[in-house]
């Protein structure tokens, strides 16, 4: 999968789908890592990341703050579907001959994985503020302390695999729009001296001249001596 073509991608059809080349890609393992950690995020969350101490009322264990532990889960699933989706669209994307909807699958990318970037960004300084302001003991023995500090220490690694993917999503881009595959400028262009007739010869063909002052066509240079007129003869009787 090497970026030739436009937006990353050779023409449609011109190569078959390689697995192994597929899953080897430095984009796809970005993927599976963006996948895996936000797994590792949600999943801590939603398994120990309440605790119930003397009522049936569950509390988030960072700092009891029910928006920190709701925020970590929800942009975990959301990156958790929008990686699925897009490693599909990775796949597909070779296969895609219109220029117009590369872009707009790329331009998708960029926008998504920015925004993804942005929001574990938020939520690691979120939820590190609301654990470091949680106190002893509204967490008897420690109950979950290592879910809290591997969610914000996976929280981490997901802002850096996820401005990875921004960054190649903005090359893609960059790269895609700059180029002329696909499109009538990427003919050789016509010298600028040469300039063509619009009058066709009997074969269908154009006449092409390369000189600007040359002569019209259906035009002759008569030779000066012909010119000369001879008078005729008068007949005998």
């Amino acid at each position: 999968m090497q970026p030739a073509g436009a937006y990353g991608a050779g023409k449609a059809g011109s190569v078959s789908f390689d697995p192994v080349a597929f899953f080897t890609h430095p984009r796809t393992v970005l993927r599976l890592l963006s996948w895996v950690f936000s797994i590792v995020v949600f999943s801590c969350i939603v398994n120990e990341g309440y605790i119930n101490i003397g009522s049936e009322r569950l509390l988030c264990i960072f700092n009891n703050n029910a928006d920190a532990c709701n925020f970590g889960v929800t942009v975990g699933v959301a990156c958790f579907l929008g990686t699925i989706f897009f490693l599909i669209l990775d796949a597909y994307f070779p296969s895609i001959s219109s220029v117009r909807d590369r872009k707009r699958a790329v331009l998708l990318d960029l926008v998504f994985s920015g925004l993804a970037c942005f929001l574990w960004f938020v939520g690691f300084c979120f939820l590190a503020n609301q654990w470091q302001a949680t106190s002893p003991e509204e967490l008897p023995l420690a109950q979950g302390s290592d879910a809290a500090r591997a969610t914000i220490a996976f929280c981490f690694f997901s802002i850096l695999s996820w401005a990875v993917l921004t960054l190649s999503a903005l090359r893609r881009f960059l790269t895609g729009s700059n180029s002329n595959l696909f499109t009538w400028q990427h003919l050789d262009p016509v010298p600028s001296n040469t300039r063509a007739t619009p009058y066709p010869i009997a074969n269908g063909a154009t006449i092409v001249t390369t000189n600007p002052y040359q002569a019209p066509p259906f035009t002759e240079t008569l030779d000066p001596q012909k010119l000369t007129q001879q008078r005729p003869l008068a007949p005998a009787f």
